[in-house]
């Protein structure tokens, strides 16, 4: 197959987007011609967002030979060793199926049969975070385009990336793409979400068919205040931190804020409660894509690029 990967990590680098060169080396091992296109820099929940008036670059880009290390994370291109170059995009994840799919890789390369958006670095699991996913807003993106699509997430319990571990969730992800592509139902703007545990065994692990768990933030926001002489980290930073959240179970960074008066200028920084994510998956028990992923099990959820209309869905509406 022709696949195109995009993602919302952004190029290979240990602290943001470990996994979207090996999962790429897999793919092309097994035979498939990969073409890859993705954000410039981290764009995580960001959804299916485009940026208006925006001067949109694309740039060619050779990735490392191997994913670069912790201390040395450059994202950088390599020296063109002649091979087909990926593409760097300015912009979001939506924007680079687009560009993808309808501006870049026609001269030298077959019609597309597949977009995979990912393997992001964290779970897609529950309401709240596909929601905000811009793995998922990819996908989402490329079904509405017409062409068939699957988010790919890796759900992580510690954030050690052992290459081992790392090259096995590789493999299960791409044996459950290959699957879907071969024997999924597809058209009318389906598209599928796939969350594959990292973790060592997780070949031997029963594939699920299930729904996403309809939850909720349950304080209705996930800014933090901070205090007034605070301010906030770099974009890489921040996402960093939250990627420690993710791994020690939602603990709370512990920030303190402090008191402000009635018209006293405030600023505040995205921190979303995966305690929250957490409690819901266990209170609402089998069956969901989060309650298949805490199981160790690669979870398949089919969806639909729309937003679904709810009852009622006739009848006259008197005032």
């Amino acid at each position: 197959m022709h696949i195109l990967v995009t993602n919302d990590d952004g190029p290979p680098n240990a602290e943001s987007s470990p996994y979207v060169l090996p999962f790429v080396r897999t793919l092309e091992d097994a035979g498939h011609t990969v073409s890859v296109i993705l954000p410039d820099t981290q764009r995580s929940w960001i959804g299916k967002a485009h940026i208006v008036g925006q001067d949109v670059q694309a740039t060619h880009y050779w990735p490392p030979k191997a994913n670069p290390d912790v201390h040395s994370p450059t994202t950088s291109s390599a020296p063109d060793d002649g091979t087909h170059p990926w593409i760097l995009v300015n912009s979001t994840p939506a924007s680079c199926a687009q560009l993808g799919l309808s501006q870049m890789f026609f001269q030298d390369r077959p019609k597309i049969d597949l977009v995979i958006s990912g393997p992001n670095y964290g779970r897609n699991t529950t309401a709240v975070f596909a929601l905000s996913s811009g793995t998922l807003g990819a996908a989402l993106e490329a079904a509405v385009c017409g062409y068939r699509a699957i988010a790919v997430s890796f759900a992580f319990f510690d954030r050690q990336n052992i290459p081992e571990v790392v090259a096995e969730s590789c493999k299960q992800g791409m044996k459950v793409c290959e699957w879907l592509a071969k024997n999924g139902t597809w058209g009318e703007g389906r598209l599928f979400s796939v969350n594959v545990p990292l973790r060592q065994d997780v070949m031997e692990k029963k594939v699920v068919w299930t729904e996403i768990l309809q939850n909720q933030w349950l304080k209705g926001a996930c800014f933090q205040e901070l205090p007034a002489t605070n301010a906030v980290d770099d974009p890489a930073a921040e996402e960093a931190n939250l990627r420690r959240q993710e791994s020690n179970g939602g603990a709370e960074s512990g920030t303190v804020t402090e008191e402000a008066s009635k018209w006293k200028h405030r600023h505040f920084k995205w921190a979303p409660r995966f305690t929250d994510v957490y409690d819901a998956v266990l209170q609402a028990g089998p069956g969901s894509d989060g309650w298949a992923v805490k199981e160790g099990e690669t979870s398949v959820t089919a969806i639909r690029a729309n937003f679904m209309h709810a009852e009622p869905t006739n009848g006259e509406i008197k005032l």
